[in-house]
């Protein structure tokens, strides 16, 4: 996996369909106490790939200097990392950011090419076939590729089954303490069994642009769920139907739209050697400018 999320809060600016934090629908909305992320904190190092902070939007979270400040102290900015959309109002925290994380991935969402798999789609539902199913569980993208997680109800293999527990208001996580990340796949599958087949990022769906403020839900899940949240009408039923092809999934990571976004807080990006993104202040907004130019550094790391 890529990292540790620590999702220092679900409140949102952003209303996104199918977003994985369920940020617009789900009831119990938090900031995490500073103490509970301290910990979080603590547990992650020694971690051999970067810790990320993230939410919602970890910006709108009242301790966000502190958290800043302390993860700082705990660890490098470049084993640090940060989601955020930017959200106005907060335009303080910029050079807060710049001096502690080394890996900014900022995404406002706003572009109608950006898109979200319907996680509330149960694979159960879309795979009956129990073998078949385990099989895509096996072999589900986000389990090899995105994050484990810690949230308020402690450490998880998967920062999707993290956010669904919260969703679903329901099911205690690992205890949050030093090289709680040792564990290996066999350790998963009390959370995996519970969470997965609930889930439907493993299954061959049609994805939904964020900027449609619906999510995707399977009948099984609309009937477990429909109580349970802040907006049931924003949920669509899907007729469990499967695709083979999907658009493009990476436009949030264009170069010039993800520097405007950046703009906003008179910052801007360059793509690092690790292809990441670091974030610096407009020159004569705190900092100099760097030795070399963002086009130089551009040319340099793709040789165009």
């Amino acid at each position: 996996m890529d990292g540790i999320q620590i999702d220092i809060t679900n409140k949102c600016p952003e209303k996104c369909g199918n977003c994985t934090r369920y940020c617009a629908i789900i009831k119990d909305q938090y900031f995490m106490p500073l103490e509970d992320v301290k910990r979080a904190i603590d547990s992650t190092i020694g971690y051999p790939s970067f810790t990320g902070i993230m939410g919602g939007d970890p910006v709108l979270h009242p301790d966000f200097d502190e958290i800043c400040a302390y993860a700082a102290s705990k660890r490098t900015s470049h084993e640090l990392g940060l989601w955020t959309t930017l959200p106005k109002g907060y335009e303080r925290h910029a050079q807060r950011i710049c001096d502690t994380f080394y890996h900014v991935y900022v995404n406002d969402h706003k572009r109608p090419d950006i898109y979200h798999w319907p996680s509330l789609v149960a694979i159960q539902e879309v795979e009956p076939n129990r073998r078949k199913m385990w099989n895509l569980i096996e072999n589900c993208w986000v389990h090899n590729s995105w994050c484990a997680s810690i949230n308020l109800r402690g450490a998880w293999f998967c920062e999707v089954a993290a956010n669904m527990a919260m969703l679903w208001g329901e099911g205690e996580g690992w205890t949050v303490e030093p090289e709680w990340w040792m564990r290996t796949p066999k350790d998963y599958i009390e959370q995996m069994e519970k969470w997965c087949p609930r889930c439907g990022m493993p299954a061959p769906l049609a994805l939904r642009p964020s900027v449609q403020h619906f999510d995707d839900i399977s009948p099984g899940n609309y009937e477990m769920l429909k109580d349970k949240v802040r907006h049931p009408e924003r949920f669509k039923i899907h007729d469990l139907s499967r695709v083979t092809e999907w658009p493009k999934m990476a436009a949030y990571k264009d170069y010039d739209y993800r520097n405007r976004c950046a703009g906003k807080y008179g910052m801007f990006l360059i793509i690092n050697e690790c292809n990441t993104w670091t974030a610096h202040m407009k020159h004569g907004q705190g900092m100099e400018r760097p030795e070399k130019s963002i086009l130089e550094t551009i040319n340099e790391r793709f040789g165009t």
